[in-house]
């Protein structure tokens, strides 16, 4: 019986360090979300850049497909996805980064200038675009 209690105990206390960060935190999908959302705006934005659609959505299946890897059920993904709060938090997140880059994500040429320098580059927001 003293066994059986240690074992439960055990798994008790095991349960904290198996519990999930938020989605937002795991940075290789949160940055693959971001890339996505950043060539969606260029490709709103700019006259002459359209977006790989296929190469877009195959990327979207490859974040979620290492989500559930990691052990996220579909609601907690689409929960992620869907959040206003979690928009609102990628927009500051993209912005910053745009910014980090020396784009104002206001300034239609500079993002259009960008766009186009990520496609050349080949980069993960670049691959998106054409």
């Amino acid at each position: 019986m003293r066994l059986v209690s240690l074992m439960t105990l055990g798994a008790f206390l095991a349960l904290p360090a198996l519990a999930k960060p938020p989605l937002s935190s795991v940075s290789s999908i949160d940055n693959g979300l971001m890339a996505v959302a950043i060539a969606d705006e260029i490709r709103k934005t700019c006259d002459g850049i359209d977006a790989r659609m296929l190469r877009a959505l195959s990327t979207l299946n490859a974040l979620k497909a290492e989500a559930r890897s990691l052990g996220y059920s579909d609601d907690e993904i689409e929960d992620y996805v869907t959040s206003k709060n979690e928009k609102r938090r990628m927009r500051a997140k993209a912005e910053a980064y745009l910014a980090s880059q020396g784009v104002d994500s206001g300034d239609s040429a500079a993002l259009c200038r960008f766009g186009a320098a990520e496609i050349a580059r080949a980069s993960a927001i670049g691959v998106l675009l054409r």
